[in-house]
C-alpha cells in the first residue's frame, strides 16, 4: 500500500500526455506556441526532441525576479543609478567572473525566447528581447573587471544586432513599409560594420551577416518594389471603386498600350 501511494504520488509529475499531445517533428526547424498557464499569463512553449521549453511572455523568461527585480540585468543596473545619484559616478562598481557568468545565463533565456518570438511572427516582442540583450553586452562592457568576461559577451554583438536588425525589418515588411524595411537593413549594415571596425573583430564574421542583410535588401526591393503595371492596376481598382470612370478609362488605356 505504500509503495502504490508512493508511486501515485512520482506519476503525478509525468508530463507523458503532455508530449504525446504534441508529439516532437524533426522535419521542422522549430515547434513553437502559444499557451494560457494556470495563472492567466501567457507562456511560450517550445517543443524539443527530449521535451518542452516553457517560457514566460513578459519579464525575465523563467518567471523569477532576481532581488525583487524584473531581471539581474535591471537589479545591477538600480544599483548603478544608486551610486550615480548618490555619488555622482559609478566607477566603482565592478562585475565579477560570478556576475558576468550569472548575467550570460540570463541572456540565454532571452535569445531562446526572441527566437521563438521570430517563429510566432511576433516581432515587436523579437525586437524588444533582442535590444534587451545588446544592452546588456553594453552594461557588461562597461562594467565588467576582467576584459576576457567582455569578449566573451561581445563576440555576440554582431550576431544580436542583425537579428534586431530582422526583427525591425520583418516588422516593416509586416505593417506593407517596404521604404522603412530597407531603410532598417542599411542603418543595422552601418551599425555593425561600426562595431567591427571599432572592436577590431573578425572580418569573417562580418561577411556573414553583413552579407545577409545586403542580399536579403535586393531580395525586399526586387520583391516588394511595385512595377510600374502593378502600380496601374492599383490606381485602376482605386479609380473604380470610387467611381471615377473617365479616370479609369484612361488608366486602361495606358495598360493596354504597355501590353502591347
Amino acid at each position: 500500500m505504500i509503495w502504490n501511494k508512493r508511486r501515485r504520488r512520482v506519476g503525478k509529475h509525468d508530463i507523458s500526455s503532455v508530449l504525446k499531445s504534441w508529439e516532437y517533428d524533426m522535419r521542422q526547424d522549430m515547434m513553437v506556441r502559444r499557451v494560457a498557464g494556470r495563472d492567466g499569463r501567457i507562456k511560450i512553449q517550445m517543443r524539443l526532441d527530449l521535451g518542452i521549453l516553457q517560457m514566460e511572455e513578459e519579464g525575465r523568461p523563467d518567471g523569477k525576479r532576481p532581488h525583487g527585480k524584473e531581471s539581474l540585468l535591471s537589479y545591477f543596473e538600480n544599483i548603478t543609478v544608486k551610486m550615480l545619484k548618490k555619488y555622482g559616478t559609478a566607477a566603482d562598481f565592478t562585475l565579477d567572473k560570478d556576475d558576468c557568468y550569472a548575467l550570460q545565463q540570463e541572456g540565454v533565456q532571452f535569445y531562446y525566447r526572441y527566437l521563438c518570438f521570430f517563429q510566432l511572427g511576433d516581432y515587436k516582442r523579437a525586437e524588444r528581447d533582442t535590444a534587451r540583450n545588446l544592452r546588456l553586452f553594453d552594461f557588461v562592457k562597461r562594467f565588467a573587471s576582467d576584459k576576457h568576461n567582455i569578449e566573451e559577451f561581445e563576440q555576440y554583438r554582431p550576431y544580436v544586432m542583425m537579428m534586431n536588425t530582422r526583427a525591425k525589418v520583418l516588422g516593416a515588411l509586416k505593417s506593407k513599409d517596404t521604404t522603412r524595411a530597407v531603410s532598417e537593413i542599411n542603418q543595422g549594415i552601418n551599425k555593425i560594420e561600426t562595431v567591427y571596425e571599432s572592436d577590431s573583430l573578425e572580418i569573417d564574421h562580418s561577411e556573414t551577416e553583413i552579407a545577409f542583410l545586403k542580399n536579403w535588401a535586393d531580395e525586399i526591393i526586387k520583391r516588394y518594389t511595385p512595377t510600374k503595371k502593378q502600380r496601374l492596376f492599383e490606381e485602376l481598382h482605386t479609380a473604380v471603386k470610387n467611381e471615377e470612370f473617365e479616370r479609369a478609362a484612361k488608366i486602361r488605356d495606358k495598360i493596354n498600350r504597355m501590353k502591347g
